[in-house]
């Protein structure tokens, strides 16, 4: 099938309220431009300086994501241009993204990570992290980003009963995080999980960004 096509069956699987990142990492300029062409904004990429060559030779009207692991010294080679950072893994890196932000004169919208997976190699904060996170309170200080939700990775397994007791229970911390600290912040609403495998799941369990790359564009070479 066409990536136009993959496109079109993944569509009639999400609903209006929640949105498509297409994971074009790895990907080369025509087939983002293919799935440019029929509609999509949103793409998300992983590796800093293949996402800043992209951002160069694209239409502008891209929406970039960042959605993978994200080092401290090459923020600022994005700052200019991302509309959201979904995997801040530390508090250190979102002071560092204020930093940067401040520097450029912008704010930054950013997704907090949570390690949810039955797996070490993924990154995160876990939920008792989170919660200390932002108990201590100096995270109201850094003016220059914006958290706007939560973002996590179920467990890579064929046990789908895991995989929404994992989704669940990062949309119940949503909750409590949004009840305490945000129940008056609009833009505290997005809940990034779900991929090519779960996405279905993930939005039965409140998902609003699902992050679709193999099912779009196909397997790719790392």
């Amino acid at each position: 099938m066409s990536i136009q096509s993959n496109i079109q069956s993944i569509r009639t699987h999400i609903p209006s309220h929640v949105r498509l990142v297409c994971v074009s990492k790895f990907n080369p300029n025509e087939s983002i431009l293919e799935a440019y062409e029929t509609g999509e904004r949103i793409f998300g990429e992983s590796k800093v300086q293949e996402l800043c060559g992209k951002y160069e030779t694209l239409p502008k009207d891209i929406v970039w994501h960042f959605i993978g692991h994200l080092q401290t010294n090459k923020i600022r080679y994005i700052v200019p241009f991302i509309s959201l950072i979904h995997g801040v893994d530390s508090y250190k890196l979102l002071t560092e993204i204020d930093k940067q932000a401040a520097k450029a004169g912008k704010t930054v919208h950013c997704l907090l990570q949570v390690h949810i997976a039955q797996e070490e190699t993924k990154f995160g904060l876990s939920p008792d992290e989170l919660l200390e996170m932002f108990e201590a309170g100096a995270w109201k200080q850094l003016k220059n980003i914006q958290i706007c939700g939560l973002m996590g990775m179920a467990t890579y397994t064929v046990n789908k009963d895991q995989i929404r007791r994992e989704f669940n229970g990062l949309k119940t911390l949503f909750d409590q995080v949004k009840q305490q600290y945000f129940s008056n912040e609009t833009s505290f609403c997005e809940l990034s999980m779900g991929m090519s495998d779960d996405f279905q799941i993930a939005i039965e369990e409140g998902s609003t960004l699902v992050r679709v790359g193999s099912s779009i564009f196909g397997h790719r070479n790392y």
